[in-house]
């Protein structure tokens, strides 16, 4: 797996489940086929954030990888999340996705180097501890700056400079660490993909650059990320402008209410909307959404005219 191969939009699957908290398999694979094997996707990424991940069991993330990889076929790149407690963790679960079907294993930052801990030289050396031992090329998990487990643009490039790094999920939710971290890869790590993923500044993260998205919200809205994505490589502004304005009432809806931790059960609502998946519940530790944000969000989608 290359950089190129993430050259696109790569969608970050919800993962549905039945009213009793099981794995809805029969919805998710209706989901793979809605945004799965739409021509915008370029890869999938499950088992993240989107994919409820710390709630599902070590058996339940292998199937996920197994079932994801029949669904959409060989040649499709496949990301697998690894939430890590330590080095050992982190090198079982990327061996299982490895063996289970994925091309790279996306690495969070374990919970011992929050708290400004990202910042140190730790990170550097978990990395290499970590890829070192696994087959498979690895991509970093740039977290939110304001969360404590974001890595400073010093940090993020010596760890994107490594042999086996082959993409950031960049999620610093800041323009201008954003473009810092940018400008740091293309000078140190020139081929290592540059993945966006905050919705708020996809716009001017694609103007100043990017090597594709990568976002939850591609589960609801494949076709018209890919609108977006494709306008930036045409270097079309206005084309640019047109598929934003046509997201952003679903958008703000979906990461603009409060507590941000729902947007990925909002994402859910808006796929049963358009009847892809047959329940909107996530699973404890998150708790379904408020009804006037339930009602908010099928209106959005409604008033949008996405269909599935």
């Amino acid at each position: 797996m290359k950089k190129s191969d993430l050259a696109g939009v790569t969608v970050a699957t919800v993962l549905p489940f039945d009213e009793t908290g099981a794995i809805d398999w029969a919805s998710y694979e209706r989901l793979i086929d809605y945004c799965g094997r739409s021509p915008a996707i370029a890869a999938i990424f499950v088992n993240g954030h989107a994919g409820e991940a710390t709630s599902l069991s070590v058996e339940e993330r292998s199937e996920v990888i197994r079932r994801t990889r029949a669904l959409i076929g060989k040649d499709k790149p496949l990301m697998a999340g690894v939430i890590p407690h330590g080095v050992e963790d982190a090198v079982a679960q990327a061996r299982s996705a490895q063996a289970d079907g994925a091309d790279c294993y996306v690495v969070f930052p374990p919970a011992a180097l929050g708290g400004g801990a990202a910042a140190t030289d730790a990170p550097l050396a978990y990395f290499e501890a970590v890829t070192s031992r696994v087959d498979i090329p690895a991509s970093v998990f740039q977290f939110s700056l304001a969360s404590g487990f974001g890595y400073s643009t010093s940090v993020l490039a010596q760890l994107a400079a490594l042999p086996k790094i082959v993409a950031v999920k960049e999620g610093s939710n800041t323009m201008l660490a954003y473009e810092e971290n940018l400008r740091a890869l293309r000078n140190g790590a020139p081929d290592v993909a540059m993945l966006p993923s905050n919705y708020d500044w996809f716009l001017a993260q694609l103007a100043v650059g990017a090597d594709g998205l990568l976002s939850g919200l591609a589960s609801l809205t494949p076709d018209w990320l890919g609108d977006l994505w494709n306008a930036s490589q045409s270097l079309d502004l206005t084309a640019m402008r047109a598929a934003n304005d046509r997201l952003h009432p679903i958008v703000r809806t979906i990461y603009g209410a409060q507590p941000v931790v729902d947007m990925h059960s909002r994402i859910k609502v808006a796929l049963q909307e358009i009847g892809i998946i047959a329940n909107a519940r996530p699973r404890l530790p998150l708790v379904p959404v408020r009804p006037e944000v339930d009602k908010a969000v099928r209106d959005a989608v409604r008033a949008s005219g996405l269909k599935a």
